[in-house]
């Protein structure tokens, strides 16, 4: 079978998406634009054309795969690629998601089908950046969402589309100021941001894509945090400790901590759950707070090998003499910020010296106040 590059370019901004797509077209010669529209599921298919820069040269369906259209794509999406490889004169395939599937997902069943992905673009207006990290509408209640049991909020959805992808192709416009480009450089370090129409798009989407370094930079574990910053009217604050947050005070300053910023996350680590690490994940004034397995320190030495190298190094960057890579390493990025206001916050739930002093026998007997988020 010929090889064939496969790019995903996804995003909620619909407009700077198909013009991402229709760059791709006109710079890269003999591609192809592969799309599924999940907005037919409710008919019980999802509708998948394939088209060249003259327009659609194919289309089909793809039935529901248990009433999820997300899944419908999922089981469709790797037979229609190794059928476009097999036709020699195709030499990239864009995959262009719709509007609320996430790329992460789809670069792994691109992976595991033995396909080649060589890029992972989001597509992003920056005028719209802050409304949709402040968006916490359901998906389901504005016709996005990808299955009958999908609970993803816009602004969720949105900033894990954008933080994913290595490549933001940007669409820029009058109405985008230089609070928006700060908040989108500060929420992304890392990415490399292409101009549409400017930039060589091309290039970044064939060169190439690590699935498994993706992954990392997004577990809560070794994730690649945004760094300190402060420009433009918009600021990121960094918070980490060696302490442990008291279940009850944490739990009480969830609103106030959740609403302090556009964007916030990271991982925690609870007095009364010394061997859990956490993740915070907050947008759009709500907060996802799960288990994200234990800390290294809490592992016989034997299982770390079983721990990627990536995790590894992590734990090493934070590692305390008692306390081994147990820590609070919280983010929080936005327009606004009140900096001082959310450190004291934040100090404020931690254990106090005296709660400190009483040893992990003592901390383990303080109220469980997050079972029911964790679903203990």
């Amino acid at each position: 079978m010929p090889d064939l590059s496969v790019v995903i370019v996804g995003g909620l901004h619909a407009d700077a998406r198909r013009a991402t797509v229709a760059q791709l077209l006109h710079d890269v010669p003999d591609s192809v634009v592969l799309h599924h529209d999940l907005a037919t599921a409710a008919a019980g298919t999802v509708v998948r054309t394939i088209r060249d820069a003259t327009g659609i040269v194919a289309a089909g369906e793809a039935p529901l795969v248990n009433d999820c259209a997300c899944c419908a794509l999922r089981e469709d999406l790797v037979p229609e690629l190794r059928r476009l490889a097999a036709a020699s004169e195709v030499r990239l395939a864009i995959v262009e998601l719709w509007d609320s599937v996430e790329p992460k997902a789809m670069a792994e069943v691109v992976v595991a089908g033995g396909l080649t992905v060589t890029g992972v673009i989001t597509a992003v207006e920056p005028a719209l950046l802050l409304p949709c990290l402040g968006n916490g509408d359901d998906l389901a209640d504005i016709g996005l969402a990808a299955a009958a049991t999908d609970q993803r909020t816009v602004a969720d959805t949105f900033a894990r589309q954008l933080e994913y992808a290595p490549v933001l192709a940007i669409l820029d416009s009058q109405e985008a100021d230089d609070e928006d480009r700060e908040l989108l450089g500060q929420l992304h370090p890392t990415a490399l941001q292409i101009p549409l129409g400017e930039g060589d798009l091309a290039s970044a989407a064939l060169a190439g894509f690590d699935l498994e370094a993706a992954a990392a930079a997004q577990h809560p574990a070794c994730a690649l945090l945004p760094v300190e910053a402060d420009a433009c009217g918009v600021s990121t604050f960094v918070w980490h400790r060696c302490r442990p947050f008291h279940p009850e005070r944490l739990y009480a300053a969830l609103e106030e901590l959740t609403c302090a910023a556009a964007r916030s996350r990271g991982r925690f680590w609870l007095a009364d759950k010394p061997d859990a690490l956490l993740h915070w994940d907050a947008a759009g004034g709500a907060l996802c707070v799960e288990g994200a397995g234990p800390w290294l320190a809490s592992l016989p030495d034997a299982a770390w090998e079983l721990v990627s190298p990536t995790r590894r190094a992590a734990a090493a960057l934070d590692w305390h003499p008692e306390h081994g890579d147990r820590c609070q390493h919280l983010v929080f990025t936005s327009p606004g910020l009140d900096r001082d206001g959310l450190e004291r916050l934040l100090e404020h739930c931690l254990l106090t010296d005296t709660e400190y002093a009483a040893g992990r026998t003592a901390w383990k007997r303080l109220p469980p106040a997050f079972d029911t988020l964790l679903e203990i």
